[in-house]
């Protein structure tokens, strides 16, 4: 059967039913996953100097400041990578270089940064613009999320992570997980035994649930749940409208399931799914995997969108939601708006700051998919 073009001009009409992803089980070997460990192709171009500050704001410039200092602090650390090297630290270091001693020792000053602020005021553009800034080769420096630094460890055991990354100079971890004590501990352990081999460190992060003021990023939480680590940060202070004064930006509202349906036949690359199976899949697949299970897509589209059923399913929906959004995969859906995913329970409980995160990441990928479908 001949191919056409689609009238939605996103690709040629497929000759075959779309792939789906219940049908998918990929397997990612370790090296993969540290391999991945760089900004997600959202983030590819930012850089500091496409940070815009807010004029009114002058922390963000501030900012800005300290974290190109800080980068370029770096350029002496771990220059070939591995063993126990110093590093130029920012604000009390002295300018000289410890690679060469025989029994390192850990410069004075913060070792580390943490970027504290509500959502929404660019702290991951930040996290990512430091990355790209540090004068290393990509194989001498790691980004990823707390999560898939936990799926590291899970992947490659404790050990050897510790090895695989104290030969880097800088580790950027991004939403640094504090509503679970059993992984903020293990998380801890490692970045204790990175600093002692020198790597440099930045990180954002969630608040404790239950706090009040859930939703910023407390410095005095992050630090004190690191505990010996902390006098290796400096706490730097992003300021900035927080995401519960703006309100979420409403959903798009749903398509019928005969429209999502035809838009996956006639968009090659896309992918066609029903949600609530696509849930059950999801609890059978390592959140580690969520990345390759995306592998390929141009489009996902899901029939029969509905209320997550318990906090388990919606945690991990919460992932395949931060996986699609670094990718930059539109979303088409019938069924619920996105909007209308988690009870009120959920939204009020202490991962909330996730689920308000999925909601708007959705939401995003929802506008994103709209040319998808063809004009009545």
């Amino acid at each position: 059967m001949p191919t056409t073009t689609s009238a939605s001009g996103f690709g040629p009409i497929a000759d075959a039913a779309p792939p789906s992803l219940c049908a998918r089980e990929p397997h990612v070997p370790a090296d993969r996953l540290v391999a991945e460990m760089v900004p997600p192709p959202r983030f590819d171009s930012v850089r500091f100097g496409t940070y815009i500050p807010d004029p009114n704001q002058p922390s963000q410039t501030e900012a800005v400041r300290v974290l190109e200092s800080f980068a370029a602090g770096l350029g002496g650390a771990h220059a070939v990578g591995g063993g126990k090297r110093g590093f130029l630290g920012f604000g009390k270091g002295s300018g000289k270089s410890f690679g060469k001693a025989k029994t390192p020792k850990a410069p004075a000053g913060p070792r580390g940064v943490y970027l504290d602020g509500g959502y929404g005021v660019g702290k991951t553009h930040l996290l990512a613009s430091l990355w790209h800034a540090t004068p290393a080769a990509p194989e001498l420096k790691a980004f990823g999320t707390f999560v898939e630094l936990t799926n590291l460890v899970g992947a490659l055991g404790f050990q050897k992570t510790v090895q695989t990354l104290s030969g880097h100079r800088l580790l950027c971890i991004d939403e640094f997980e504090l509503d679970d004590p059993g992984d903020t501990v293990l998380v801890s352990t490692l970045l204790g035994k990175l600093v002692d081999a020198g790597v440099a460190l930045a990180a954002t992060s969630n608040t404790l649930p239950g706090k009040l003021g859930e939703g910023r990023f407390a410095s005095v939480d992050f630090l004190r749940e690191i505990q010996g680590l902390s006098a290796h940060f400096r706490a730097l202070r992003i300021d900035g409208e927080d995401y519960r004064h703006r309100g979420l930006p409403e959903a798009p509202a749903p398509f019928s399931e005969e429209q999502v349906t035809k838009a996956a036949y006639a968009t090659e690359g896309a992918s066609l799914d029903d949600f609530p199976r696509l849930l059950e899949h999801l609890a059978r697949v390592h959140p580690s995997r969520y990345g390759a299970l995306t592998d390929g897509l141009r489009a996902v589209c899901l029939t029969g969108v509905q209320a997550v059923p318990d906090q388990s399913t919606a945690l991990r929906l919460v992932v395949l939601a931060d996986r699609l959004y670094d990718r930059e995969v539109p979303v088409l859906a019938s069924g619920l708006p996105f909007d209308q995913l988690f009870s009120e329970e959920m939204l009020n409980g202490g991962y909330r700051k996730k689920y308000f995160r999925a909601i708007s990441r959705l939401t995003a990928l929802a506008r994103d998919a709209k040319g998808l479908v063809e004009p009545s």
